[in-house]
């Protein structure tokens, strides 16, 4: 049988056996497929064509070279692994452009499968374990590491990017996580910062790791979105937290705290009575639900004389913390429904954990940044979007505070 007849029977056989193995319901790719056998016959008369071409060049200006036989090596590819053999040239300077002579894999897509998959929340093993299972490809858990990690430049140009000199609202609230440092599991505090710009957008300004949360950690956040650009802040959004309204003011002193009001009434309800639950909640709600401030704190006092000799702890709460807690009075409705509470930054977080619920630990700090970092970029749609209303919270901004705006907007 000559050549060309010995060509036309392996294409009819590699045919039969693609056929096979499509109505064979088993993976496409992976050992023993001919679609890898394919992409592998592929590979190696593509490489026989760059070598061809440079033998012919080196030719053309007088140079003597030839053929100098193979090394054989094995790829990683989307389609599984496969063997190329790379031609040589005697005189070194032939340089493959499709798999280069040191590369171990071709480039189809399968790194970004791998930070995917590590995106959504999976570990290091469970995506290699799903890269076997559906590609058919061993890669090592050191290897998925190394393409993770190609990643943390990029993390870090965004932590340090430049930011906008003026945000109308800042959310500021903490996570919590179990990380492995010097070889015990420890919980590390996870720093949110979740803004609303001028325009309405929504956008994280910063994540950081410290050992726990306090206010002279937060202060040093702040510290770090001051030195990034922020000048000034309109509304800061933050839970309970002792101390922190002392520090927001040493870093923005023109900065309105309003604390966490669902905080609030969940703290207040941590020693009532079942029996009165109900309807403490519903005195409460006519406090923080009033149309106006002087409505708010008439419908304090009433609370005070209804529940004020049973519940006196609730009444200094919610005294001590008044004016943090009733700032969102001075404001309109729609900002209102945006400033009285930290949901915002909870819901984002309850992405994160939904994200990562299958997991217990990280080995590192970096691991546990790189992961929720990835997935929060890989599901930017879940959180990154523009304020309800926003232009009627532009307009009564503009208004409450001109030279703010004049200061930062042109």
């Amino acid at each position: 049988m000559n050549k060309e007849g010995k060509e036309k029977a392996e294409s009819l056989e590699l045919y039969e056996r693609m056929k096979q193995r499509l109505y064979s319901k088993e993976p496409l790719f992976g050992d023993g497929s001919p679609f890898s056998e394919l992409l592998q016959t592929m590979v190696n008369k593509m490489l026989e064509g760059e070598i061809d071409h440079h033998i012919d060049s080196d030719l053309n200006i007088n140079k003597r070279n030839k053929r100098n036989g193979y090394t054989k090596k094995q790829v990683i590819t989307q389609s599984g692994p496969i063997e190329v053999s790379t031609p040589r040239d005697r005189n070194s300077t032939f340089e493959p452009e499709l798999i280069g002579k040191r590369e171990k894999e071709l480039h189809s897509g399968l790194d970004t499968q791998i930070i995917a998959l590590y995106a959504q929340g999976n570990s290091v093993e469970d995506v290699r374990r799903l890269i076997q299972k559906i590609y058919g490809v061993e890669i090592s858990a050191g290897k998925i590491s190394q393409i993770t990690d190609n990643v943390l430049p990029e993390i870090e140009a965004w932590k340090t990017r430049s930011l906008q000199s003026f945000y109308p609202i800042v959310y500021l609230d903490a996570i919590h996580f179990k990380v492995r440092h010097e070889g015990v599991y420890s919980t590390r505090a996870f720093y949110t910062v979740y803004s609303v710009d001028w325009v309405g957008n929504r956008d994280l300004l910063g994540l950081y790791i410290n050992q726990s949360e306090g206010a002279y950690n937060w202060g040093l956040v702040l510290q770090d979105i001051k030195k990034r650009g922020v000048e000034d802040i309109l509304v800061i959004c933050t839970d309970n937290l002792k101390g922190f309204s002392q520090t927001i003011q040493e870093e923005y002193p023109q900065a309105i705290v309003q604390k966490c009001i669902v905080h609030q009434v969940r703290n207040s309800m941590k020693y009532v009575d079942d029996k009165d639950a109900k309807k403490v909640v519903s005195a409460l709600r006519k406090v923080y639900s009033a149309p106006t401030a002087q409505a708010a704190l008439s419908a304090f006092e009433l609370f005070k004389q209804q529940w004020g000799t049973q519940y006196g702890y609730i009444v200094e709460q919610w005294e001590e913390g008044w004016e943090e807690l009733m700032a969102f009075m001075n404001f309109g409705t729609h900002i209102r429904r945006m400033i009285y509470t930290t949901n915002p930054v909870e819901a984002l977080h309850r992405i994160i954990r939904k994200i990562v619920k299958g997991k217990a630990a990280w080995v590192s700090e970096t691991a546990l940044l790189k992961q929720i970092y990835l997935a929060l970029m890989h599901n930017e749609k879940s959180w990154k979007r523009t304020a309800y209303n926003w232009k009627s919270i532009q307009r009564e901004i503009m208004y409450l505070y001109p030279e703010l705006i004049k200061k930062h907007i042109k």
